[in-house]
C-alpha cells in the first residue's frame, strides 16, 4: 500500500498565517483565470482558511452560493469565525473530505462550478477527489484545478546550495505519498475522472527584488521549507548543516538588488459531458 498522505505542513498558527499570505498573493490570479460572472453555484474542495471560498463568494454575489470542504477542524474553525456578513448568505463551510464530500444528495450534479487548489498535490488518490468534483457538478458544469509542479520553480542568481534542497523538498512529498509534480498532470486526472479537458494556462507566482511585494514572496518561500525542516531531517533526505547552510544562503540572496523568483501555478479546466 505504501504510506498514506499527509499535510507535509502541519497546521500551527505559522503555518495558518503563512496560508494566509499565500492566498493574499495568489487569489488575484485564480480568480481572473476563474473568470466567474455572477449567480454561479461554487464547490470549493480542501478550502482552507476560507480566503478564496470568500472572494469566490464576492464574485458570485447574491444570486450565488460557495460551499467549501475542509478536513482539518483547525482550519474549518478559523474559516467559519472569518466569515465577514455581507457574505454569510453565501458561503458556507463545511467539514469533511474531499474523497467523500459531505453533500446532500440533491446537491450532487448541481453546482455551476467545482474548484481545487493546492489540494491534490497532498492527496494519496487525487483521481478520486476529482472524481467527486465531477459528480458534484451539473451537465455542462466546469471543474478548476490548481496545483503546484514544484519543479517550476527557479531562482537567479541561484542561491548557494539552494537547488540541493529544494530536489530533497520534492523528495518529501513522495516519502508522506505525496505528489510533488502533479501540477503537470492535471489534464489527465481530468480526462480519467470523466470529464472533458477544454483549457489550462499558468497563473505566475514570482517577483523580483525591486518590487514591493518580493519580501513576501521570499517569507513564503522561506516559511515553506522551514515548516518541511522536520520531515527533511527526520528521513535523512538532506543532511542538517546542508539544509541550515541553503537557509542562510536563502536569507542572504534576498537582500541581492538582482534577485528573482519564477514559479507558475498549474491551472487546468473540464467540463462534465
Amino acid at each position: 500500500m505504501g504510506p498514506p498522505s499527509s499535510y507535509l505542513h502541519g497546521t500551527s498558527f505559522s503555518e495558518q498565517r503563512r496560508l494566509s499570505l499565500l492566498n493574499n498573493l495568489v487569489n488575484q490570479g485564480s480568480l481572473r483565470e476563474l473568470g466567474l460572472r455572477g449567480g454561479e453555484s461554487v464547490l470549493e474542495m480542501g478550502s482552507g482558511l476560507g480566503d478564496f471560498a470568500r472572494e469566490m463568494a464576492r464574485q458570485v454575489g447574491r444570486r450565488g452560493r460557495v460551499v467549501g470542504i475542509e478536513r482539518s477542524l483547525r482550519q474549518l474553525q478559523r474559516a467559519r469565525r472569518r466569515i465577514a456578513s455581507p457574505a454569510s448568505g453565501r458561503v458556507e463551510f463545511r467539514r469533511g473530505d474531499a474523497l467523500s464530500p459531505p453533500l446532500q444528495p440533491r446537491e450532487w450534479g448541481s453546482f455551476d462550478v467545482a474548484h481545487a487548489r493546492f489540494l491534490l498535490e497532498h492527496l494519496r488518490d487525487p483521481l478520486t477527489a476529482v472524481r467527486q468534483m465531477v459528480r458534484a457538478v451539473r451537465p455542462g458544469g466546469r471543474i478548476v484545478l490548481e496545483d503546484d509542479d514544484h519543479d517550476v520553480l527557479r531562482l537567479h542568481p541561484p542561491p548557494a546550495g539552494f537547488m540541493s534542497l529544494w530536489r530533497a523538498y520534492m523528495r518529501s512529498f513522495r516519502v508522506l505519498g505525496n505528489d510533488p509534480v502533479i501540477g503537470r498532470k492535471l489534464p489527465a486526472l481530468l480526462y480519467r475522472a470523466g470529464a472533458r479537458p477544454t483549457r489550462n494556462a499558468w497563473v505566475f507566482f514570482g517577483s523580483c527584488s525591486g518590487h514591493r511585494d518580493f519580501p513576501l514572496f521570499l517569507e513564503n518561500l522561506t516559511e515553506v521549507l522551514g515548516s518541511a525542516r522536520r520531515t527533511l531531517l527526520s528521513e535523512e533526505l538532506i543532511a542538517t548543516e546542508k539544509f541550515h547552510v541553503a537557509m542562510r544562503s536563502l536569507r542572504d540572496w534576498g537582500e541581492r538588488p538582482d534577485a528573482a523568483i519564477y514559479y507558475s501555478i498549474s491551472w487546468a479546466e473540464g467540463r462534465r459531458p
